[in-house]
Protein backbone atom coordinates (compact mmCIF):
# COMPACT_ATOMS: atom_id res chain seq x y z
CA UNK A 1 0.00 0.00 0.00
CA UNK A 2 1.35 3.41 -0.97
CA UNK A 3 2.34 5.68 1.90
CA UNK A 4 3.78 9.15 2.28
CA UNK A 5 6.93 9.29 4.36
CA UNK A 6 7.45 13.05 4.50
CA UNK A 7 5.79 16.32 3.60
CA UNK A 8 7.34 18.44 0.85
CA UNK A 9 5.70 21.89 0.85
CA UNK A 10 6.35 22.61 -2.84
CA UNK A 11 4.98 19.25 -3.91
CA UNK A 12 1.98 19.75 -1.64
CA UNK A 13 1.20 23.15 -3.19
CA UNK A 14 1.60 21.71 -6.69
CA UNK A 15 -0.68 18.77 -5.84
CA UNK A 16 -3.25 21.20 -4.44
CA UNK A 17 -3.62 23.06 -7.75
CA UNK A 18 -0.54 25.29 -7.81
CA UNK A 19 0.48 28.57 -6.12
CA UNK A 20 -2.25 30.73 -7.69
CA UNK A 21 -4.93 28.30 -6.65
CA UNK A 22 -3.51 28.14 -3.10
CA UNK A 23 -3.69 31.94 -2.91
CA UNK A 24 -7.28 31.78 -4.19
CA UNK A 25 -8.18 29.34 -1.41
CA UNK A 26 -6.58 31.55 1.22
CA UNK A 27 -8.32 34.72 -0.01
CA UNK A 28 -11.67 32.94 -0.29
CA UNK A 29 -11.35 31.50 3.23
CA UNK A 30 -10.35 34.88 4.66
CA UNK A 31 -13.42 36.49 3.11
CA UNK A 32 -15.68 33.72 4.36
CA UNK A 33 -14.27 34.09 7.86
CA UNK A 34 -14.98 37.82 7.79
CA UNK A 35 -18.71 37.46 7.19
CA UNK A 36 -20.04 33.95 7.85
CA UNK A 37 -19.99 34.07 11.67
CA UNK A 38 -21.79 37.43 11.61
CA UNK A 39 -24.33 36.97 8.82
CA UNK A 40 -27.16 36.55 11.32
CA UNK A 41 -25.95 39.64 13.16
CA UNK A 42 -25.92 41.56 9.86
CA UNK A 43 -29.57 40.72 9.22
CA UNK A 44 -30.64 41.64 12.73
CA UNK A 45 -28.62 44.82 13.31
CA UNK A 46 -28.03 46.31 9.86
CA UNK A 47 -31.25 45.28 8.11
CA UNK A 48 -33.32 45.32 11.34
CA UNK A 49 -34.99 41.98 10.60
CA UNK A 50 -36.45 39.77 13.35
CA UNK A 51 -34.00 37.09 14.45
CA UNK A 52 -36.35 34.14 13.64
CA UNK A 53 -36.95 35.50 10.14
CA UNK A 54 -33.24 36.01 9.59
CA UNK A 55 -32.42 32.49 10.78
CA UNK A 56 -35.12 30.97 8.58
CA UNK A 57 -33.78 32.80 5.52
CA UNK A 58 -30.29 31.50 6.22
CA UNK A 59 -31.59 27.93 6.63
CA UNK A 60 -33.51 28.13 3.36
CA UNK A 61 -30.34 29.33 1.66
CA UNK A 62 -28.41 26.29 2.93
CA UNK A 63 -31.16 23.88 1.85
CA UNK A 64 -31.45 25.42 -1.62
CA UNK A 65 -27.69 25.19 -1.95
CA UNK A 66 -27.97 21.44 -1.37
CA UNK A 67 -30.71 21.19 -4.02
CA UNK A 68 -28.27 22.57 -6.58
CA UNK A 69 -25.62 19.90 -5.91
CA UNK A 70 -26.77 17.37 -8.56
CA UNK A 71 -26.35 20.05 -11.25
CA UNK A 72 -22.88 20.85 -9.88
CA UNK A 73 -21.97 17.16 -10.04
CA UNK A 74 -23.05 16.86 -13.67
CA UNK A 75 -21.09 20.01 -14.56
CA UNK A 76 -17.97 18.54 -12.98
CA UNK A 77 -18.45 15.27 -14.86
CA UNK A 78 -18.33 17.19 -18.14
CA UNK A 79 -14.72 18.00 -17.30
CA UNK A 80 -15.03 21.44 -15.70
CA UNK A 81 -12.77 21.99 -12.70
CA UNK A 82 -11.36 25.48 -12.02
CA UNK A 83 -14.41 27.02 -13.72
CA UNK A 84 -16.74 25.43 -11.18
CA UNK A 85 -14.56 26.55 -8.29
CA UNK A 86 -14.52 30.10 -9.67
CA UNK A 87 -18.29 29.99 -10.21
CA UNK A 88 -18.87 29.00 -6.57
CA UNK A 89 -16.89 32.09 -5.55
CA UNK A 90 -18.64 34.38 -8.04
CA UNK A 91 -22.05 33.23 -6.81
CA UNK A 92 -21.07 34.29 -3.30
CA UNK A 93 -19.87 37.64 -4.66
CA UNK A 94 -23.37 38.15 -6.04
CA UNK A 95 -24.80 37.19 -2.65
CA UNK A 96 -22.69 39.81 -0.89
CA UNK A 97 -23.70 42.43 -3.46
CA UNK A 98 -27.37 41.69 -2.78
CA UNK A 99 -26.65 41.90 0.94
CA UNK A 100 -25.13 45.35 0.59
CA UNK A 101 -28.01 46.53 -1.63
CA UNK A 102 -30.76 45.18 0.65
CA UNK A 103 -32.87 47.96 2.20
CA UNK A 104 -33.57 47.82 5.92
CA UNK A 105 -36.71 45.96 6.91
CA UNK A 106 -37.01 43.96 3.66
CA UNK A 107 -36.52 40.22 4.12
CA UNK A 108 -36.58 39.09 0.46
CA UNK A 109 -33.30 40.75 -0.60
CA UNK A 110 -31.63 39.22 2.46
CA UNK A 111 -33.17 35.83 1.60
CA UNK A 112 -31.84 36.12 -1.96
CA UNK A 113 -28.39 36.98 -0.63
CA UNK A 114 -28.51 34.00 1.75
CA UNK A 115 -29.57 31.80 -1.18
CA UNK A 116 -26.57 32.72 -3.34
CA UNK A 117 -24.21 32.45 -0.39
CA UNK A 118 -25.66 29.02 0.39
CA UNK A 119 -25.26 27.82 -3.19
CA UNK A 120 -21.64 28.92 -3.29
CA UNK A 121 -20.83 27.44 0.12
CA UNK A 122 -22.32 24.06 -0.81
CA UNK A 123 -20.83 23.89 -4.32
CA UNK A 124 -17.27 24.79 -3.30
CA UNK A 125 -16.23 21.59 -1.41
CA UNK A 126 -17.18 19.22 -4.25
CA UNK A 127 -15.61 21.47 -6.89
CA UNK A 128 -12.40 21.83 -4.88
CA UNK A 129 -12.14 18.08 -4.26
CA UNK A 130 -12.68 17.34 -7.96
CA UNK A 131 -9.97 19.83 -8.93
CA UNK A 132 -7.46 18.32 -6.50
CA UNK A 133 -8.39 14.80 -7.65
CA UNK A 134 -7.57 15.83 -11.21
CA UNK A 135 -4.16 17.26 -10.32
CA UNK A 136 -2.97 14.74 -7.73
CA UNK A 137 -3.27 10.98 -7.38
CA UNK A 138 -2.92 8.32 -4.72
CA UNK A 139 -1.79 9.34 -1.27
CA UNK A 140 -0.46 12.64 -2.61
CA UNK A 141 -4.11 13.50 -3.32
CA UNK A 142 -5.03 12.76 0.31
CA UNK A 143 -2.28 15.06 1.56
CA UNK A 144 -3.35 17.79 -0.88
CA UNK A 145 -6.96 17.59 0.30
CA UNK A 146 -5.74 17.77 3.89
CA UNK A 147 -3.54 20.74 3.06
CA UNK A 148 -6.49 22.55 1.51
CA UNK A 149 -8.56 21.99 4.64
CA UNK A 150 -5.75 23.26 6.89
CA UNK A 151 -5.30 26.36 4.72
CA UNK A 152 -9.03 27.02 4.68
CA UNK A 153 -9.32 26.73 8.46
CA UNK A 154 -6.41 29.12 8.87
CA UNK A 155 -8.11 31.64 6.60
CA UNK A 156 -11.47 31.22 8.33
CA UNK A 157 -9.88 31.71 11.74
CA UNK A 158 -7.92 34.77 10.66
CA UNK A 159 -11.00 36.29 9.04
CA UNK A 160 -13.15 35.67 12.09
CA UNK A 161 -10.54 37.24 14.40
CA UNK A 162 -10.22 40.27 12.15
CA UNK A 163 -14.00 40.65 11.97
CA UNK A 164 -14.32 40.35 15.75
CA UNK A 165 -11.79 43.14 16.20
CA UNK A 166 -13.76 45.35 13.80
CA UNK A 167 -17.18 44.82 15.37
CA UNK A 168 -16.73 47.73 17.77
CA UNK A 169 -17.59 49.96 14.80
CA UNK A 170 -21.23 48.86 14.86
CA UNK A 171 -23.40 48.56 11.76
CA UNK A 172 -21.02 50.50 9.54
CA UNK A 173 -18.27 48.02 10.42
CA UNK A 174 -20.52 45.10 9.44
CA UNK A 175 -21.25 46.74 6.10
CA UNK A 176 -17.55 47.31 5.55
CA UNK A 177 -16.82 43.67 6.40
CA UNK A 178 -19.43 42.57 3.87
CA UNK A 179 -17.88 44.79 1.19
CA UNK A 180 -14.40 43.42 1.88
CA UNK A 181 -15.83 39.89 1.76
CA UNK A 182 -17.32 40.53 -1.67
CA UNK A 183 -14.01 41.85 -2.97
CA UNK A 184 -12.21 38.83 -1.52
CA UNK A 185 -14.61 36.43 -3.27
CA UNK A 186 -14.15 38.32 -6.55
CA UNK A 187 -10.35 38.21 -6.30
CA UNK A 188 -10.41 34.53 -5.36
CA UNK A 189 -12.69 33.72 -8.31
CA UNK A 190 -10.32 35.47 -10.72
CA UNK A 191 -7.33 33.57 -9.34
CA UNK A 192 -9.14 30.22 -9.44
CA UNK A 193 -10.36 30.79 -12.99
CA UNK A 194 -6.86 31.70 -14.12
CA UNK A 195 -5.69 28.16 -13.36
CA UNK A 196 -7.66 26.99 -16.47
CA UNK A 197 -7.87 23.37 -15.34
CA UNK A 198 -10.16 20.77 -16.88
CA UNK A 199 -10.26 17.02 -16.47
CA UNK A 200 -7.78 15.24 -18.70
CA UNK A 201 -9.20 13.49 -21.76
CA UNK A 202 -8.07 10.13 -20.38
CA UNK A 203 -10.56 10.55 -17.55
CA UNK A 204 -13.53 10.61 -19.95
CA UNK A 205 -15.78 7.53 -20.03
CA UNK A 206 -15.89 5.08 -22.88
CA UNK A 207 -18.44 5.67 -25.60
CA UNK A 208 -21.94 4.78 -24.50
CA UNK A 209 -21.21 5.16 -20.77
CA UNK A 210 -21.55 8.92 -20.47
CA UNK A 211 -24.76 8.57 -18.49
CA UNK A 212 -23.55 5.72 -16.32
CA UNK A 213 -24.63 6.02 -12.69
CA UNK A 214 -22.34 7.20 -9.95
CA UNK A 215 -21.65 4.68 -7.18
CA UNK A 216 -24.47 4.79 -4.65
CA UNK A 217 -22.26 4.54 -1.52
CA UNK A 218 -25.41 4.34 0.60
CA UNK A 219 -23.72 3.10 3.78
CA UNK A 220 -20.89 5.61 3.50
CA UNK A 221 -23.26 8.53 2.89
CA UNK A 222 -25.54 7.55 5.78
CA UNK A 223 -22.55 7.16 8.10
CA UNK A 224 -21.20 10.52 6.96
CA UNK A 225 -24.38 12.26 8.14
CA UNK A 226 -23.57 11.03 11.66
CA UNK A 227 -19.84 11.61 11.42
CA UNK A 228 -20.30 15.24 10.41
CA UNK A 229 -21.97 16.00 13.74
CA UNK A 230 -18.42 16.27 15.12
CA UNK A 231 -17.92 19.49 13.16
CA UNK A 232 -20.69 21.19 15.15
CA UNK A 233 -19.63 19.86 18.55
CA UNK A 234 -17.19 22.75 19.25
CA UNK A 235 -19.63 25.37 17.91
CA UNK A 236 -22.97 24.08 19.24
CA UNK A 237 -22.78 21.22 21.74
CA UNK A 238 -19.89 22.36 23.93
CA UNK A 239 -21.01 26.00 24.35
CA UNK A 240 -24.49 24.72 25.19
CA UNK A 241 -23.22 22.27 27.80
CA UNK A 242 -20.54 24.51 29.30
CA UNK A 243 -22.67 27.62 29.70
CA UNK A 244 -26.15 26.23 30.46
CA UNK A 245 -25.34 23.05 32.40
CA UNK A 246 -21.92 23.61 33.94
CA UNK A 247 -22.43 27.40 34.31
CA UNK A 248 -18.88 27.99 33.10
CA UNK A 249 -17.55 31.25 31.76
CA UNK A 250 -18.10 31.86 28.02
CA UNK A 251 -14.32 32.04 27.81
CA UNK A 252 -14.19 28.23 27.92
CA UNK A 253 -16.12 27.53 24.69
CA UNK A 254 -14.24 30.36 22.96
CA UNK A 255 -10.90 28.87 24.02
CA UNK A 256 -11.97 25.40 22.88
CA UNK A 257 -13.01 26.76 19.49
CA UNK A 258 -9.66 28.51 19.04
CA UNK A 259 -7.78 25.37 20.11
CA UNK A 260 -9.82 23.31 17.63
CA UNK A 261 -8.88 25.67 14.80
CA UNK A 262 -5.19 25.69 15.74
CA UNK A 263 -5.05 21.89 15.99
CA UNK A 264 -6.73 21.44 12.61
CA UNK A 265 -4.37 23.91 10.94
CA UNK A 266 -1.23 22.37 12.42
CA UNK A 267 -2.11 18.65 12.49
CA UNK A 268 -4.41 18.01 9.51
CA UNK A 269 -1.61 17.29 7.03
CA UNK A 270 0.77 15.43 9.41
CA UNK A 271 -2.01 13.17 10.75
CA UNK A 272 -3.26 12.43 7.22
CA UNK A 273 0.28 11.53 6.16
CA UNK A 274 0.72 9.36 9.24
CA UNK A 275 -2.52 7.49 8.49
CA UNK A 276 -1.48 6.82 4.87
CA UNK A 277 -0.02 3.46 5.89
CA UNK A 278 -3.57 2.16 6.45
CA UNK A 279 -6.50 1.85 4.06
CA UNK A 280 -8.76 4.88 3.84
CA UNK A 281 -11.79 2.86 4.91
CA UNK A 282 -9.99 1.57 8.00
CA UNK A 283 -8.90 5.11 8.88
CA UNK A 284 -12.44 6.42 8.48
CA UNK A 285 -13.72 3.66 10.77
CA UNK A 286 -10.96 4.51 13.27
CA UNK A 287 -12.08 8.14 13.29
CA UNK A 288 -15.54 6.97 14.34
CA UNK A 289 -14.05 5.03 17.24
CA UNK A 290 -12.00 8.06 18.35
CA UNK A 291 -15.08 10.32 18.13
CA UNK A 292 -17.11 7.78 20.12
CA UNK A 293 -14.44 7.74 22.82
CA UNK A 294 -14.51 11.55 22.95
CA UNK A 295 -18.31 11.63 23.32
CA UNK A 296 -18.08 9.19 26.22
CA UNK A 297 -15.31 11.38 27.61
CA UNK A 298 -17.63 14.40 27.45
CA UNK A 299 -20.24 12.37 29.33
CA UNK A 300 -17.76 11.62 32.08
CA UNK A 301 -16.43 15.19 32.15
CA UNK A 302 -19.87 16.78 32.53
CA UNK A 303 -20.60 14.51 35.49
CA UNK A 304 -17.83 16.29 37.42
CA UNK A 305 -20.03 19.35 37.75
CA UNK A 306 -18.99 22.96 38.24
CA UNK A 307 -15.29 23.39 38.97
CA UNK A 308 -13.52 20.48 37.34
CA UNK A 309 -16.14 20.00 34.64
CA UNK A 310 -15.04 22.79 32.29
CA UNK A 311 -11.30 21.89 32.30
CA UNK A 312 -12.19 18.23 31.77
CA UNK A 313 -14.43 19.09 28.81
CA UNK A 314 -11.63 21.20 27.34
CA UNK A 315 -9.18 18.29 27.68
CA UNK A 316 -11.59 15.82 26.04
CA UNK A 317 -12.22 18.30 23.21
CA UNK A 318 -8.64 17.67 22.04
CA UNK A 319 -9.53 13.99 21.52
CA UNK A 320 -12.67 15.03 19.64
CA UNK A 321 -10.60 17.29 17.40
CA UNK A 322 -8.18 14.45 16.66
CA UNK A 323 -11.16 12.33 15.62
CA UNK A 324 -12.39 15.17 13.42
CA UNK A 325 -8.95 15.49 11.79
CA UNK A 326 -8.79 11.74 11.05
CA UNK A 327 -12.33 11.83 9.65
CA UNK A 328 -11.70 14.86 7.43
CA UNK A 329 -8.47 13.38 6.10
CA UNK A 330 -10.05 10.10 5.01
CA UNK A 331 -13.71 10.65 4.09
CA UNK A 332 -13.41 12.76 0.92
CA UNK A 333 -10.27 10.86 -0.07
CA UNK A 334 -12.22 7.59 0.14
CA UNK A 335 -14.94 8.96 -2.13
CA UNK A 336 -12.40 10.06 -4.74
CA UNK A 337 -10.98 6.52 -4.87
CA UNK A 338 -14.34 4.73 -4.94
CA UNK A 339 -15.79 6.79 -7.80
CA UNK A 340 -14.81 6.12 -11.43
CA UNK A 341 -13.31 9.18 -13.08
CA UNK A 342 -16.27 9.88 -15.36
CA UNK A 343 -18.73 10.10 -12.42
CA UNK A 344 -16.41 11.66 -9.85
CA UNK A 345 -18.38 14.92 -9.84
CA UNK A 346 -21.70 13.22 -9.12
CA UNK A 347 -20.14 11.07 -6.40
CA UNK A 348 -18.63 14.14 -4.71
CA UNK A 349 -21.95 15.97 -5.07
CA UNK A 350 -23.75 13.13 -3.28
CA UNK A 351 -21.14 13.17 -0.56
CA UNK A 352 -21.56 16.93 -0.13
CA UNK A 353 -25.33 16.41 0.08
CA UNK A 354 -24.83 14.07 3.03
CA UNK A 355 -22.34 16.47 4.62
CA UNK A 356 -24.60 19.48 4.16
CA UNK A 357 -27.61 17.59 5.48
CA UNK A 358 -25.68 16.51 8.57
CA UNK A 359 -24.46 20.04 9.20
CA UNK A 360 -27.99 21.40 8.75
CA UNK A 361 -29.75 18.99 11.12
CA UNK A 362 -27.05 18.55 13.76
CA UNK A 363 -27.72 21.83 15.64
CA UNK A 364 -31.42 20.96 15.89
CA UNK A 365 -30.66 17.40 17.03
CA UNK A 366 -28.06 18.52 19.58
CA UNK A 367 -30.29 21.22 21.05
CA UNK A 368 -33.21 18.76 21.19
CA UNK A 369 -31.20 16.09 23.02
CA UNK A 370 -29.36 18.39 25.45
CA UNK A 371 -32.37 19.22 27.72
CA UNK A 372 -32.83 15.49 28.40
CA UNK A 373 -29.45 15.24 30.10
CA UNK A 374 -25.84 14.49 29.29
CA UNK A 375 -26.46 10.75 29.06
CA UNK A 376 -28.99 11.22 26.28
CA UNK A 377 -26.88 13.75 24.38
CA UNK A 378 -23.44 12.17 24.57
CA UNK A 379 -24.66 8.59 24.85
CA UNK A 380 -26.84 9.04 21.78
CA UNK A 381 -24.01 10.59 19.76
CA UNK A 382 -21.59 7.87 20.89
CA UNK A 383 -23.97 5.02 19.97
CA UNK A 384 -24.82 6.48 16.56
CA UNK A 385 -21.17 7.21 15.72
CA UNK A 386 -19.93 3.77 16.81
CA UNK A 387 -22.66 2.10 14.75
CA UNK A 388 -21.61 4.23 11.77
CA UNK A 389 -17.97 3.24 12.25
CA UNK A 390 -18.88 -0.46 12.26
CA UNK A 391 -20.99 0.02 9.12
CA UNK A 392 -18.13 1.76 7.31
CA UNK A 393 -15.66 -0.95 8.30
CA UNK A 394 -18.00 -3.75 7.24
CA UNK A 395 -18.92 -2.36 3.81
CA UNK A 396 -17.01 -3.78 0.84
CA UNK A 397 -15.52 -1.48 -1.79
Amino acid sequence: MATITRIQPRALVRASGGPRYAVALAVDALGTGLLRPFLLLYGVTVLRLPAPVTGTAMTVGIVMGLVCMPAVGRWLDRGARSTVVAASMLVRTLGVALLLAAPAGHVWPFAAAALFLGIGNQAWPAAHAALVATVAHGRERDAALAGGRALRNAGLGAGALLATACLTGGTSALQALAAVTGLAYLAAAALAWSVHLRARPAAAPAEGTDDGPAPWMGVLLAANVIYVFCLNVPEVALPLVLVTRLHASPVWPAAIFVANTVLVVTLQVPVTVLMSRFSRRAVLALSGVVLTASYLGFLAATSLGHGWGAPAVAAVSVVCTIGEIIYAGSATALVTTLAPAHVLGRALARFQLSTGFGLAVSPAVITALAPHGSAVLWGGLAAATLLSAFAVAAEKD
